[in-house]
């Protein structure tokens, strides 16, 4: 980013701005490569060594409110961490120093985009062509060879033989569940009161019964 271009006239005012003149309360102190002036002033005439200096920044009338941007070594001058501001040759540099690191991180993350991933998978079989998994299983392999009678016959078999199996495990599970059903039919449930009848008495406030009230007064000792 250049310096702005300021006409001969305003370069004079900025100048005479920039005077410190005792009978002055603002001094001009430097502008920004965004157009924005900065200023400093005291409350009180005079040149106390004790009184501490005010700064502010003055942006174009004709900037929006959203568009105002101080620079980062203006910000330091303004909060007072600073006591000199940074003169355009100072702001030309940092400004280069931004650009040259904007160029330098994209070509960082160039190179490590360039890498391979652990996610992308091996790199050293892609140009081949992976096995596909076979469609049928061994047992279901017809011999093509054979005459067309013949290998109906024998997928009509392999069908009818999935087809039991099937129904022969359907039926062990539905046996199985009428077996576990009929067991705890026939079992008989615990009754838990008569489990809890069984240890009454044996606690220590199981016989306690609530005694008639005493108005009498208890005797003193």
């Amino acid at each position: 980013m250049s310096a702005p271009r300021i006409s001969p006239l305003r370069s004079a005012w900025y100048k005479w701005k920039a005077l410190r003149l005792p009978w002055r309360k603002q001094f001009l102190v430097g502008l920004d490569l965004n157009g924005n002036t900065y200023w400093e002033f005291r409350d009180i005439r005079g040149t106390d060594p004790g009184a501490r200096w005010r700064r502010i920044v003055k942006y174009p009338s004709k900037t929006h409110y959203g568009d105002v941007k101080v620079p980062p070594m203006w910000h330091q001058w303004l909060r007072q961490q600073r006591p000199d501001p940074p003169s355009i040759a100072e702001q030309q540099a940092e400004v280069a120093r931004q650009e040259r690191l904007k160029y330098l991180a994209a070509q960082a993350d160039a190179r490590w985009a360039a890498k391979p991933s652990l996610v992308d998978g091996p790199t050293h079989n892609a140009g081949l062509e992976q096995p596909k998994p076979p469609l049928t299983s061994p047992s279901m392999e017809v011999n093509t060879n054979q005459p067309p009678t013949t290998r109906a016959a024998q997928t009509e078999a392999q069908d009818s033989n999935e087809t039991s199996e099937a129904t022969t495990s359907r039926e062990k599970t539905w046996e199985k569940m009428l077996k576990d059903e009929q067991q705890q039919q026939t079992t008989p449930k615990s009754d838990p009161w008569k489990q809890a009848q069984q240890y009454r008495g044996s606690g220590p406030s199981e016989e306690w019964q609530p005694k008639a009230w005493d108005p009498s007064a208890p005797k003193k000792k």
